[in-house]
C-alpha cells in the first residue's frame, strides 16, 4: 500500500473515500513515575515516546486496512493527529484519502 502526505502521486486515481485509523493508549504506573522523575532533569522521557511511537503504528495500520476494504491501491494526503483524551491517555489518528489507480 502506497502512502502518500500529498494528493499528486504521478497517476492517475479515482477517490475511494476517507480512511481513519484511531487508537487511545495510557500509561502505566511505571511510565507515570519514571516520567516524573525525569521532569525534574530534563530530557526526553522514553516511555512516552515509545507509547506514542507504538500508536501511531497501531493507527496507521488500521487506516490501511480500512484502505484495504475499500480495495485501494494507495492513500493520499495521509496526516497524523493527536490529542488527550483524558490525563493518563493520549489518542493518535491517522487518516487520508483512499484511492484506486486506473
Amino acid at each position: 500500500m502506497l502512502i502518500s502526505t500529498v494528493e499528486n502521486i504521478g497517476r492517475e486515481y479515482t477517490v475511494l473515500g476517507i480512511v481513519r485509523g484511531t487508537t487511545v493508549n495510557s500509561k502505566n504506573i511505571g511510565r507515570d513515575i519514571g516520567a516524573s522523575f525525569k521532569t525534574l532533569v530534563g530530557g526526553e522521557i522514553k516511555g512516552y515516546t515509545e507509547m506514542i511511537d507504538e500508536a501511531v503504528e497501531t493507527a496507521t495500520g488500521r487506516m490501511v486496512n480500512a484502505a484495504e476494504r475499500l480495495g485501494a491501491d494507495a492513500i493520499i494526503g495521509m496526516r497524523y493527529t493527536t490529542s488527550s483524551v483524558m490525563q493518563a491517555a493520549s489518542e493518535v489518528t491517522a487518516y487520508g484519502t483512499a484511492v484506486k489507480f486506473k
